[in-house]
């Protein structure tokens, strides 16, 4: 599970709104069309930017990258590994079923799956539920207009009531990091009429990601709710109505979900969903491995593959239906800053408190060695939190990052005003245990009070064993497997008793929520602004608890420059400080960096189009691509589908 994401590289078990929490309070917003009431300075506008420009106006038709005559029809197929038990991805209880906040949508809207909607504009949010909202300049409240002709699927009309409703459920049974988050931000939510909701925001605090917090809170049914008894913190099958246009077809556990459209859908024609919501059916279909599920793909179970693993990338899409044309092979670039995804270290183990043994640890992982021999050399190494950007730190900090890291004090560690940005180590490719990281690593960990003993064993002066577990999911990647085993091979040969533990996706998922690991391969979230989010992914407050903090990361450092980028009242100075929050938590070290890659491995079947020019923020295969139904023929008649 994971909080709101506007921009998100979604994985099979994307949470649409805790996936959209985490993400999109760390994007920023933009506004526009916006005009001041005289003395009142009030703003109203059709959308909210911290800075206050948006790209499109209140009267645009459809978003520029979408395909406005896109045929509306046919269905899209995916997969996805593991089980499920629930088709509620709200709480902790359970393991929620893929795509299953699809038929919900909130005041401001957002792309099928949580992408960002609209992809080609980077933090702008456009309203969806509502026509307009208003709040002053200082942003000490905002008013949303709902449309009045918004409908759940059934048939009931969605009103400030619902939303002040999910607001309050989510404080009353959401997760626990950002329930206390929100109570102290936001006191008061107000139900003007019907269709009026006035949220009120705490004084003396910052006012960044509020509004489109707000905005973002999915609308549920209080009906429902009501005449169920049904509990968000609970795990369950039922499911409320929602707002969106899709909804629950079938439900097979374990096995399959098909989400369809609905066809009463009362928003079809709002310009936001121009061109959008094309198919008639999304399926998913649920495997036990990864070989099982390409398999399927390439006997037609399923249509569309968006590829994660390398060695399938470049040895196994040579099967007939690729040669003869049947299954599209196809890179597209990713705009994107790529998701911060490595090695955790759980720094609420003692062991892993002393950063000298992170060190040692992270010098066994050779990403040369397996880049070249286990991914054919498709990926790039990691260096930062905001890779490839503009926000990205490098060498000495300087100019107004510089300034700002002055500014807060004896906060910063002195070593950030003076050497360069943690760049992750180099090792050799000829062989996987590098001797020279080898011996750094020794030197390290005997620093740190582990030395090795006769029988090659590292231990400290109790005579404990330097023993880490690593946390995998049996159910995930062969590569990824492949690379777990390798690193734990070259910690044994450091004298640590590395011990990879295998899980089914079930306990995986338990055990990752509880933090019940030393080391786990996870993410965090890619930023390109500042906003509250960054608390729940780095900040103290919540880091014992937060399930968007895999680490448990709790740095005073972080959390000023944090709170300095919450009261940037500039984009030079929000810039400043996210250099400088990409600088801080490359020195806290809470992960070893792996690798990314810039493009998306797409591989489809022939019945699917998309624009010519593809947006940067979103690969939308599932909000703007498209069916054709002629090509679509063409494959059936040729047997090359089921």
């Amino acid at each position: 599970m994971m909080p709101f994401a506007r921009l998100s590289k979604s994985r099979p078990r994307a949470v649409r709104f805790w996936s959209a929490m985490a993400v999109s309070a760390c994007v920023g917003v933009a506004a526009g069309s916006a005009q001041a009431q005289d003395e009142a300075a009030i703003i109203t506008s059709h959308g909210y930017s911290f800075y206050g420009d948006l790209t499109y106006p209140a009267d645009y038709p459809h978003f520029n990258y979408v395909n406005p005559e896109a045929p509306k029809g046919g269905e899209i197929s995916i997969s996805t590994l593991g089980t499920f038990d629930s088709m509620n991805p709200y709480s902790r209880k359970g393991r929620g079923g893929a795509l299953s906040t699809v038929m919900y949508e909130s005041l401001l809207g957002e792309g099928v799956g949580g992408e960002a909607a609209p992809a080609d504009v980077y933090s702008e949010y456009y309203c969806l539920l509502c026509e307009t909202l208003e709040y002053p300049e200082t942003k000490d409240w905002v008013i949303f207009h709902m449309r009045p002709e918004a409908r759940f699927s059934n048939g009931d009309p969605v009103t400030a009531h619902d939303i002040a409703f999910s607001h309050n459920l989510l404080l009353e049974q959401g997760l626990k990091s950002y329930a206390d988050y929100v109570r102290r931000q936001i006191p008061k939510v107000e139900v003007i009429d019907d269709h009026t909701i006035k949220f009120y925001f705490t004084e003396g605090i910052s006012r960044r990601s509020l509004i489109e917090q707000v905005g973002g809170v999915p609308a549920w049914s209080k009906k429902w709710y009501e005449e169920t008894g049904a509990r968000l913190d609970e795990s369950r099958l039922e499911i409320s109505p929602g707002s969106g246009p899709y909804m629950v077809e079938t439900v097979d556990v374990n096995r399959r979900i098909v989400y369809k459209r609905n066809p009463d859908y009362w928003g079809n024609d709002l310009p936001f969903n121009v061109g959008r919501n094309n198919f008639d059916a999304i399926r998913i279909e649920y495997f036990g491995d990864e070989n099982s599920a390409f398999e399927a793909f390439k006997s037609g179970e399923y249509t569309f593959r968006n590829e994660g693993n390398s060695k399938q990338w470049a040895t196994a899409y040579d099967f007939p239906k690729v040669a003869e044309g049947f299954v599209v092979k196809e890179e597209i670039p990713d705009g994107s800053p790529p998701t911060p995804a490595g090695i955790v270290f759980n720094l609420g183990r003692e062991v892993l408190q002393d950063k000298r043994v992170r060190e040692a640890v992270s010098l066994a992982f050779n990403f040369e060695w397996i880049n070249e021999s286990l991914q054919y050399g498709l990926f790039k190494q990691r260096v930062s939190f905001t890779q490839d950007t503009p926000l990205m730190a490098k060498g000495v900090a300087e100019g107004a990052e510089l300034e700002l890291l002055k500014r807060l004090g004896d906060v910063i560690a002195p070593e950030m005003l003076t050497e360069e940005a943690r760049m992750p180590h180099t090792s050799s490719a000829d062989r996987l245990l590098d001797r020279r990281n080898a011996r750094q690593a020794f030197k390290l960990l005997d620093e740190a009070g582990w030395p090795v003993g006769d029988d090659g064993k590292r231990r400290n002066a109790a005579g404990e064993p330097l023993r880490l577990t690593f946390l995998l999911d049996s159910s995930g990647s062969a590569t990824l497997a492949a690379v777990v085993e390798n690193f734990m091979s070259n910690l044994e040969s450091f004298g640590i008793e590395a011990v990879l533990e295998r899980v089914d996706s079930s306990q995986y998922t338990s055990r990752e929520r509880d933090r019940d690991y030393d080391l786990v391969y996870d993410q965090y979230a890619a930023f390109l602004g500042t906003g509250t989010g960054l608390s729940q992914r780095y900040g103290s407050e919540a880091a014992s608890f937060s399930l968007f903090n895999p680490a448990g990361l709790a740095s005073p450092m972080v959390d000023a420059i944090i709170e300095a980028s919450l009261r940037a009242e500039t984009r030079e100075e929000e810039e400043a400080a996210m250099t400088a929050l990409d600088r801080a938590l490359r020195h806290e070290f809470i992960m070893i960096p792996a690798w990314y890659n810039d493009v998306y491995w797409t591989a489809y079947y022939d019945q699917y189009d998309h624009p010519d020019t593809q947006p940067p923020y979103a690969l939308g295969y599932l909000d703007f691509w498209w069916y054709d139904a002629e090509k679509a023929e063409k494959l059936r008649a040729a047997g090359a589908l089921r």
